[in-house]
């Protein structure tokens, strides 16, 4: 069935139940209000700690902005761009572009005005929805894409340049559109992270959706008492999807923002948060204000906390021995997917198989894996109880993209068949789970020899010292390229490359580290590190000059 159609579910039969939270830490003033309790107010939304909206009043909310839609000449295969951070009002629109038959398309909150630009023209938008964040950035280029767009603000004082969208949806009928739309019907374009160049467009159809939600809900059992605390921006598929688990099952969800860990305990207990998905730096986090006295556990009520689960990185063994010390018995999953494949799913460990930590799992419900060599010959699961050959990751399943939007060349590149080839590299090992070495154009061939930086990274995380570690290759004319590890250390640490280096020593010597960097690990909004930008920065020449200076 076709997305929309969970939401009117949802609305008739759960109609009064909390659908969606909203939590500002930001606000030093605690004040609750209901949307209905919002819609009187005449201070800024966001000026209050705590919003929440029914499952009815979220339908509603998609229905005006739908009507709108309409009303300004949106039809099918439209597209309409939302460029806005976390808040009770994304959702709702979302849904709004989905009931008119048009074309979501999300923008990462981190575009400059150029990059703006470039995903807006890219994707054919012809909306452009935005909130205050962004009124500099836009009012950049709104000379130029006005011209072929409107521009609707979510927020108060709207700008010169645009149209209130509080004001325009607010006279708009609630009412179902009633717009025939079927699994086939396009629905959404994602933008990929960027870690491996500009951005391309990947077009989902609204089977991919619904089946991501399906998915979600079977890995994690979520049920209608579940409560999902929500914290990665919702303008990618990894925050987008798993919030589709409580679409699914009907339960409440909370969009919090903020990151710091006081923050991330408080809402959860407050909240009865029973799942949260955290990024390896924020449970990194935790676990450091809990051992530095920052963070005292006996203040919050976690006792209904049963899961947490985290994606978008291999995550390090020791991570979550770590995370167990302190919440034991807690269910633990790692969820792998990319943009290409509806995000998080096509690949998890099972909440099951927690003597697996560190392997990215096993086929995700309703997808199929593959492992292929350079020569194109499938990788056998290993029968002597050793590991397999390394080869690339391909997912199949009906969360495939369709196509990069307008860009055929880098679709056959990636699309083989049915089949998505991941461009990441992996093992089976002896149980058949699958293991991300790293990604292929992250492998470092030096002096003949392929490193792959995620096992070395995975190493270096069992320090007690380092709070987050990537491994790129730089330039050597001998060898080709060295690597060199950049080391993030934790709040209060102190350490020696002579230190690190002693560390490193049961690694094979071609694996050490040849290079130790101690500087801050960049990651984007995701939590994958940002190894192109780390790179440039660390490129022979900057290191040479870099050495000469110090």
């Amino acid at each position: 069935m076709p997305i929309t159609d969970l939401l009117e579910r949802n609305a008739k039969i759960y109609a009064n139940d909390v659908a969606l939270v909203e939590v500002n830490p930001a606000v030093t003033e605690v004040k609750r209000v209901t949307w209905r309790e919002y819609e009187l107010m005449e201070t800024n939304p966001a000026a209050a700690y705590r919003r929440e909206i029914t499952w009815n009043v979220f339908n509603e909310k998609a229905n005006r902005f739908a009507h709108l839609l309409m009303e300004r000449g949106i039809k099918k295969d439209d597209k309409v761009g939302i460029l806005l951070m976390n808040c009770l009002e994304w959702l709702p629109i979302y849904f709004g572009i989905l009931k008119t038959g048009a074309i979501a398309v999300p923008l990462n909150f981190r575009y400059s005005s150029d990059e703006i630009e470039y995903c807006v023209d890219l994707a054919d938008v012809d909306i452009l929805v935005f909130g205050p964040e962004f009124i500099g950035r836009v009012e950049e280029i709104a000379p130029k894409i006005s011209k072929n767009r409107l521009l609707f603000y979510v927020g108060e004082g709207c700008p010169s340049f645009a149209e209130d969208y509080n004001s325009l949806v607010a006279n708009c009928s609630s009412m179902n559109p009633d717009i025939p739309i079927i699994d086939d019907d396009n629905a959404a374009i994602y933008f990929s992270s960027g870690t491996t160049g500009f951005p391309k467009a990947i077009l989902h159809k609204h089977k991919a959706l619904s089946h991501s939600a399906k998915c979600e809900q079977n890995h994690h059992k979520q049920t209608k008492d579940d409560v999902f605390l929500c914290i990665p921006p919702l303008y990618h598929t990894g925050a987008k999807m798993h919030w589709f688990g409580s679409l699914f099952s009907g339960s409440k969800a909370v969009l919090l923002k903020g990151t710091k860990p006081e923050h991330i305990l408080e809402t959860a207990s407050r909240e009865h948060c029973t799942i949260v998905w955290l990024l390896v730096p924020w449970a990194q986090d935790i676990l450091t204000e809990i051992e530095s006295g920052k963070v005292d556990l006996a203040k919050y009520e976690l006792k209904q906390w049963r899961l947490m689960h985290i994606g978008a990185q291999p995550v390090p063994a020791s991570l979550i021995d770590h995370w167990h010390k302190y919440f034991p018995g807690q269910q633990y999953d790692t969820n792998y997917g990319l943009s290409e494949s509806t995000g998080p799913g096509c690949v998890h460990l099972g909440i099951d198989n927690t003597d697996h930590v560190g392997a990215i799992g096993v086929p995700g419900y309703g997808w199929e894996c593959k492992i292929m060599d350079d020569e194109g010959n499938e990788v056998q699961k290993p029968t002597d109880g050793k590991d397999s050959n390394v080869g690339e990751l391909c997912v199949k399943g009906p969360g495939v993209m369709i196509e990069y939007y307008k860009n055929p060349e880098a679709t056959d590149e990636c699309l083989k068949g049915e089949w998505l080839y991941t461009g990441d590299m992996a093992i089976y090992d002896k149980d058949g789970f699958i293991w991300l070495v790293d990604r292929k154009k992250d492998v470092i061939i030096s002096g003949g020899e392929n490193i792959y930086p995620v096992q070395i990274e995975a190493f270096l995380m069992k320090n007690e010292k380092i709070q987050d570690v990537a491994v790129i290759g730089i330039g050597d004319e001998r060898l080709g390229e060295i690597t060199a590890a950049i080391i993030e250390l934790k709040p209060g640490m102190e350490a020696t490359e002579d230190e690190i280096n002693d560390f490193c020593l049961p690694l094979p010597r071609y694996k050490r580290p040849k290079k130790i960097i101690f500087a801050d690990v960049p990651r984007n909004p995701t939590g994958k590190i940002e190894k192109p930008a780390l790179r440039e920065r660390y490129g022979a020449k900057n290191l040479v000059a870099q050495e000469n200076n110090g």
